[in-house]
């Protein structure tokens, strides 16, 4: 029989895909997860100060129930003040820190380069960090690229002799998918000659730039192309007056508008012909992974994770590139049923691949590999660690 391992989540920013992917596990894993969490909001002082009251409920969690067999943060979680502050309660337990992002590569609106202190966080969890798992081979590859030229701009003792050691602990772990309730691909109105409806389904942040997507539906209606559009994703941010300028353009071919409940956005995404992408940043992507599992057609810009999620023989149909978006998603939608064809197997096999049946065999076998490497004296981190017991407890929300 395989172990059932004590693990403790830290999570600083419980929100949207954080919150997601750690509920997801929690519900399919074998292990016994305890998630320690803070809301999903104001993510500088998360950075800044959430691993303080982390700490703090950490060390409580481990007087009440015992030192767990590893703890995993995410990336808001400052890792080494964490495991520095709770060093008397955790003792040799392991830590591995998840990347759902990196401050080093994130992009910030109004900024070229990354916020340094910020960036300076994601460095000093990597070396602090048991292992390091990175949600897509892009973001490692991104993360990695960039680390040489960030550790030599200092004054001196540049750390960059650590580098071939973090690269070592840096892991690849695609994320795992809630689409238990999601549909699986059906027969499309457009198949019977109506309107084919187009999902814009991320978060109105610049980063996924939503708009340009819109833009590009518009442009596609001018051309003559009779679509209909359903536009979801959280909706607070400082890109809303860029969507709502975008969406004016469709009027009322616009027929879903804003974050919409799981219901209503599960109906959705069981109607959606075509889901199109103008992220200019995408580390895993779980809002396409749910739509082209359920049978949407993608329209997805080449270069980003987009990359692992389809594979590779369906990239021609599928990735476009710079400039290219108005003329892939006018040719997807002219020959609609062409292309559904050709992407026959992809709402099936993404499903397989990213649902969480598949993904958490992998999530709990690498609890299982941390802690009987580190159990066994590797160094996986800042010194040699032994794994430890824990009893199960309920999850905590620190507010």
């Amino acid at each position: 029989m395989m172990p059932s391992r004590d693990v403790v989540v830290v999570e600083a920013w419980a929100g949207g895909s954080h919150r997601a992917w750690l509920e997801g596990w929690r519900r399919h894993s074998r292990h016994r997860i305890t998630p320690l969490t803070l809301p999903g909001r104001a993510w500088r002082w998360r950075m800044r100060g959430g691993a303080v009251t982390l700490a703090e409920a950490l060390a409580d969690h481990v007087a009440r129930h015992g030192r767990p067999d590893l703890v995993v943060a995410t990336d808001m979680v400052d890792v080494a003040a964490l495991a520095g502050l709770a060093r008397r309660a955790l003792g040799p337990t392991p830590v591995v820190t998840l990347l759902h992002e990196n401050q080093l590569t994130y992009p910030v609106a109004g900024r070229a380069d990354p916020e340094p202190e910020f960036a300076w966080v994601t460095w000093r969890n990597l070396v602090a960090a048991d292992r390091v798992w990175v949600n897509s081979a892009h973001q490692r590859h991104e993360l990695l690229a960039a680390l040489p030229a960030f550790l030599a701009a200092v004054p001196d003792h540049d750390h960059l002799g650590m580098l071939a050691g973090v690269a070592e602990r840096l892991e690849v772990l695609h994320l795992g998918v809630e689409l238990a309730d999601v549909p699986e691909a059906a027969r499309r109105r457009s198949a019977d000659g109506g309107r084919p409806l187009v999902l814009v389904n991320q978060r109105w942040d610049a980063d996924k730039d939503p708009a340009a997507a819109l833009r590009a539906v518009a442009r596609c209606v001018e051309r003559g192309l009779d679509v209909e559009v359903a536009v979801t994703g959280e909706t607070d941010s400082a890109h809303r007056a860029a969507v709502t300028e975008a969406l004016a353009r469709l009027g009322d071919r616009v027929v879903v508008r804003g974050h919409l409940d799981r219901g209503d956005y599960v109906e959705v995404l069981g109607r959606a012909d075509v889901v199109v992408s103008a992220a200019r940043h995408e580390y895993f992507g779980i809002a396409v992974v749910e739509a082209v599992a359920a049978g949407a057609v993608p329209v997805l810009p080449a270069g980003l994770a987009h990359d692992e999620i389809i594979p590779a023989r369906h990239h021609g149909w599928v990735l476009y590139g710079p400039g290219e978006l108005t003329a892939r998603l006018a040719a997807t939608l002219a020959d609609l049923a062409r292309v559904r064809t050709a992407l026959a197997d992809l709402a099936g096999e993404v499903r397989r691949r990213f649902g969480w049946p598949t993904r958490v065999v992998d999530h709990d076998a690498r609890v299982d590999a941390v802690v009987e490497a580190v159990g066994c004296g590797a160094r996986a981190g800042p010194g040699g660690h032994e794994g430890g017991g824990g009893d199960a407890a309920m999850s905590a929300e620190v507010r």
